[in-house]
């Protein structure tokens, strides 16, 4: 979860160019960093990222994965925008308690701790980052996070990555008409899971396909689920499943 591609941004267009293209409003990194995303124009994902202030640019932290394709993507829709896309040396560094002088909090909720940017890599981090994820259901890019994903399924309004008030950028209609107009139907919760079963499973109740099972960590994990089926038992090939908490998505 360290392999990540450190981008920054610069030049006199910068905060617009990103703001007419990310879900959150660039105007909060006076506060602090920013997590979003970038969709297609048909509202489904195709990168997350933390906003990272940086003097008068902006540094872009996303996965090692998605690093060639967020940059092609950002160039294309660059046209003639004075800004720079460059690649850093930098690396991610994380960890959990105070934030360091150099650090900012994780803005998806303060139990994840902070990111800081560093000239050398990370060589102290023991935090258990992937159960802290399945207890806080928290997406992991390439994960949970696949192209097909709508971001309010994925739990963006409850992670801040999403601003509904900052006006238009790409997919904001398709992301509007989801939190306004229809209830969420799918979506990522968080199951009870007895015994093991591999990355990307099918879940299934009463021989329907109820959804799939992604991180798990200590009986838990993270899953996609069609709400109106994982209400019964599931199962994960041979590993049983039970939604932990149907309250919490409706």
């Amino acid at each position: 979860m360290t392999n990540r591609r450190i981008l920054r941004l610069s030049g006199a267009d910068t905060h617009d160019f990103l703001q007419g293209l990310v879900t959150n409003d660039v105007t909060k990194l006076k506060d602090g960093m920013v997590y979003a995303a970038l969709l297609t124009p048909q509202g489904k994902y195709l990168a997350d990222f933390f906003m990272v202030p940086d003097d008068d640019a902006v540094l872009l932290d996303v996965a090692e994965g998605l690093g060639d394709m967020l940059t092609q993507r950002l160039t294309m829709y660059k046209l003639r925008a004075a800004v720079t896309i460059e690649a850093t040396g930098l690396h991610l560094h994380r960890g959990l308690g105070a934030v360091p002088d150099d650090g900012f909090a994780d803005p998806r909720a303060p139990e994840l701790g902070w990111r800081a940017y560093r000239s050398a890599p990370q060589q102290d981090d023991t935090v258990d980052w992937d159960a802290l994820r399945v207890t806080h259901i928290l997406p992991e890019t390439m994960i949970e996070l696949t192209p097909d994903t709508f971001i309010l399924e994925a739990g963006f309004e409850r992670l801040n990555g999403v601003d509904f008030r900052k006006g238009c950028y790409v997919g904001q209609e398709v992301t509007a008409r989801m939190k306004h107009k229809t209830e969420l139907r799918k979506g990522l919760a968080q199951v009870t899971v007895d015994g093991q079963a591999p990355l990307g499973t099918e879940l299934t109740a009463n021989g329907k396909t109820a959804g799939t099972l992604f991180t798990q960590s200590d009986g838990k994990g993270i899953a996609y689920l069609r709400f109106d089926r994982a209400a019964a038992p599931m199962e994960a090939g041979s590993a049983q499943v039970t939604w932990a908490n149907p309250s919490e998505n409706k």
